[in-house]
């Protein structure tokens, strides 16, 4: 492992594309099987007396990064201590929305632990309990997408119903959450980006504001996955149409005169312009709410695409993989393969800070280690070769000119659909689709869709 590291060879960087795949999959199957704890920063991997950030679960993306993999990787059955734990968390988080916000519902904030402690918590760095850390009570918002996703890959109504009351109680924090802004649209206040400051006219460092594009986003997800599932089990009618009113009323997310994605309500310049955390961008991924699909979803991706630009690919080992995703819904597979390069470099000196990579076993380098990257490398090679999240099977969408020649088996599609593909010089040469139910499924491939027939349990071979 330790040579392929250090090798320049393009044969031997395939190689270890393929060998971080599959020990992602592999790490997820060792450290987390129906009844365990949830993956933590560390995993199980922890070698600390006191593990980093106390090796709790960091809900303002570790942790969710952690599963990204679980569904499109046909792990679905790993998936399942991260959602129980939402359940759980959403029993201390309902006392938290009353004692803290006079809220109704649950929510928790940016780390929870052990015993489900959903409390603002901030005591690292300088000054202890910065709002930074402290100040963003939207963990159980994001923490639901995975409640909606498991649904979604599997379509199984029974476990929809069991999650539905704790995506509801989310729903009913954020309808008592919002207020109303100076011109009628709903907002959130107060509001940060996780982890990152503006600087303000007068020079200083702050970070609470008015409805960051972070909160935005994922309210958006929120509301929008809830009404899906309120239909899909033909219940809650007057709830949804509440959260129909509130998403028409939600303030609209903002592109800066620059052509980038604005991270604030107001145009705030950022105290870090190479940040770690692209929190902004969420309606990307691992949201669904911006696609190609029409000109306004053009125009966002677009801003999107101009803010990762100018963050710039280098960063920690997680942020690396988070923008391996984020290429790879933007349909840059080159963009997605120079974060690869840059994540599968070796790093020896652990105590080099913000500098990511990977140990010489492969974990991923924040540093210090942190399992996050491992898990959100091997959902970006998922998001590279398959994507359903806009309504279509995208076979192929953002494929890097370095991997010419190849074939993956047994990815996993939104509707319950197993995919498996052949591709040689860049072109999709066979697709092998199986679905668990009979549907119509839009297969994309390149600029070309197609509605296909898909029969329960029956193959399905796809050719140009």
């Amino acid at each position: 492992t330790d040579q392929l590291l250090l090798a320049t060879d393009a044969d031997a960087k395939k190689h270890l594309s393929e060998l971080m795949f599959q020990y992602g999959r592999y790490l997820m199957i060792a450290c987390s099987r129906p009844g365990d704890q949830p993956a933590n920063l560390q995993g199980i991997w922890n070698e600390e007396m006191r593990a980093p950030w106390s090796g709790n679960f960091t809900i303002n993306i570790n942790t969710q990064m952690n599963y990204w993999p679980a569904e499109p990787a046909n792990l679905a059955e790993c998936h399942r201590p991260l959602l129980d734990f939402i359940g759980e968390l959403a029993v201390t988080g309902r006392q938290i929305a009353k004692t803290n916000y006079g809220c109704e519902g649950w929510c928790a904030h940016h780390n929870a632990d052990l015993w489900r402690n959903a409390a603002p918590v901030g005591d690292w760095g300088a000054p202890p309990a910065d709002p930074v850390w402290a100040i963003w009570p939207m963990g159980g918002v994001w923490l639901c997408q995975h409640l909606w996703e498991h649904y979604a890959f599997g379509g199984d109504l029974n476990y929809l119903r069991q999650a539905y009351p704790t995506m509801k109680g989310a729903c009913a924090f954020i309808l008592d959450f919002l207020v109303e802004g100076p011109d009628g649209t709903l907002t959130t206040s107060p509001s940060t980006s996780p982890e990152h400051n503006f600087i303000t006219p007068d020079g200083g460092r702050r970070a609470l504001s008015v409805g960051s594009t972070c909160d935005l986003a994922l309210i958006h997800d929120l509301l929008t996955n809830t009404i899906e599932a309120s239909k899909a089990l033909d219940i809650d009618a007057d709830f949804c149409a509440r959260l129909r009113q509130t998403l028409d009323r939600l303030a609209k997310q903002r592109i800066l005169p620059d052509g980038r994605l604005a991270e604030w309500s107001h145009d705030f310049p950022e105290a870090d312009a190479h940040h770690r955390h692209v929190s902004h961008l969420l309606g990307v991924h691992p949201g669904r709410q911006w696609t190609g699909t029409s000109e306004e979803g053009r125009s966002m991706m677009a801003a999107a695409r101009k803010s990762l630009e100018m963050r710039g690919n280098a960063s920690t080992g997680w942020s690396l993989a988070w923008k391996i995703n984020l290429w790879a819904r933007l349909g840059d597979g080159e963009q997605a393969l120079d974060c690869i390069r840059i994540l599968l470099t070796p790093v020896t000196d652990r105590s080099e800070q913000w500098q990511g990579g990977v140990y010489l076993n492969l974990f991923d380098a924040h540093p210090p280690f942190q399992i996050d990257g491992n898990f959100g490398f091997t959902s970006g090679v998922c998001e590279m070769l398959l994507q359903s999240h806009a309504g279509e099977l995208h076979l192929l969408p953002a494929l890097p000119k370095a991997w010419p020649d190849g074939r993956v088996r047994g990815l996993r599609a939104r509707g319950g659909v197993t995919v498996d593909l052949i591709w040689q010089g860049g072109a999709l040469v066979r697709a092998e689709l199986l679905s668990e139910r009979s549907q119509q499924v839009a297969v994309r491939v390149g600029d070309q869709t197609r509605s296909t027939e898909l029969l329960a349990g029956e193959r399905v071979i796809l050719t140009p």
